[in-house]
C-alpha cells in the first residue's frame, strides 16, 4: 500500500507537466539571452535593430514565447528597448575590457573614445592595515589616496579608489590626473615599467555612494576589480578597488591551459 501511494504522488499530473514546460521555456530563454547578448556585445547587429521575433525563433528553433522571454531578460538588463514602429533596438553598448594585458582604462578602451577622469579626492591618508599589508608598508604609514569617477562618451563607467606609497605618490600631486592614466605616470616617475598585477573580480551590490556617483540604481550589481600592480622589480606600487557599471563593461581574456 505505501508503494502504491508513492507511485500516486510521483505520477506527473497536468500541473506538474505545465510547470516542467514553463521551466523548459525559462531555460531556453536564458540560453537564448546569452547568445543574443554575445551578438550585441560583438557587433552582431550593426544596424542596432534586432531581427523580428519570428526570425529569431526560426534561427534558433525556439517558440516565439521563448524569444519574448529572452528579450525581456535583456530589456531588464538595460541592453535592449522596444521602440514602436522600429522594433527591438540596442540601447546600451558594453565595452570590452581585456584581462590578459596590464593596461590603464584609457589604454584599454582607446578604440571606443576618450576616457575622462573626474578627480573627486586626492591626498595623503594613513594606510589601513589591509592596504599597508598589500603594499608592503608599515600600518598607518601615509599613502596617496585617489578617488576618480571615470567616464566614456560622457557616461559614468567606473569609480576607482587607488592607494599608492607616498614616496612615489607625492610626485603625482603635481600631475594631470584628469587626463593621464596613473599607470603612465607611475612609469614616468619611477623610471621603470610596470611588471605584473594580481587581480580579483567579483560582483558586489552598489552602496548608496557608489550608486549615486555611477548614476546606477541603488543596490544594482557592479563589477568590482581589485588589482595590485607591481613594478618590474617586483615592488607593489598601486592598489586599486574599481567598481564598474556591469551594464557598460564586459571582461574578456585569452587563457592557456597549463601542460
Amino acid at each position: 500500500m505505501p508503494a502504491e501511494r508513492i507511485r500516486e504522488h510521483t505520477v506527473p499530473g497536468p500541473h506538474a507537466a505545465a510547470a516542467r514546460r514553463r521551466r523548459l521555456r525559462a531555460d531556453q530563454a536564458r540560453q537564448l539571452a546569452d547568445l543574443l547578448r554575445h551578438q550585441v556585445r560583438t557587433g552582431g547587429f550593426p544596424s542596432g535593430v534586432l531581427p523580428l521575433e519570428g526570425t529569431i525563433g526560426s534561427e534558433y528553433r525556439v517558440s516565439r514565447n521563448t524569444v519574448r522571454q529572452a528579450l525581456d531578460l535583456l530589456r531588464t538588463e538595460g541592453l535592449l528597448e522596444r521602440q514602436p514602429g522600429v522594433g527591438t533596438v540596442v540601447v546600451s553598448e558594453k565595452y570590452p575590457h581585456g584581462l590578459d594585458r596590464l593596461q590603464g582604462l584609457a589604454e584599454t578602451l582607446r578604440e571606443h573614445g576618450d576616457v575622462t577622469n573626474e578627480v573627486r579626492t586626492v591626498g595623503p591618508v594613513p594606510a589601513p592595515a589591509p592596504v599597508a599589508r598589500r603594499l608592503g608598508l608599515v600600518e598607518h604609514t601615509d599613502v596617496l589616496y585617489i578617488e576618480r569617477l571615470r567616464r566614456l562618451g560622457g557616461l559614468p563607467l567606473s569609480l576607482d579608489l587607488t592607494y599608492i606609497p607616498m614616496d612615489i605618490g607625492a610626485g603625482l600631486l603635481g600631475c594631470d590626473l584628469e587626463n593621464t592614466d596613473v599607470f603612465r605616470l607611475l612609469e614616468t616617475l619611477t623610471g621603470q615599467a610596470l611588471g605584473t598585477a594580481e587581480i580579483t573580480l567579483e560582483a558586489v551590490n552598489a552602496d548608496v555612494h557608489s550608486a549615486a556617483v555611477l548614476e546606477a540604481p541603488r543596490g544594482a550589481a557592479v563589477l568590482m576589480l581589485e588589482r595590485l600592480t607591481s613594478l618590474s622589480d617586483g615592488r607593489p606600487v598601486d592598489l586599486e578597488f574599481i567598481r564598474f557599471r556591469g551594464d557598460r563593461i564586459a571582461m574578456s581574456g585569452l587563457l592557456h591551459r597549463a601542460r
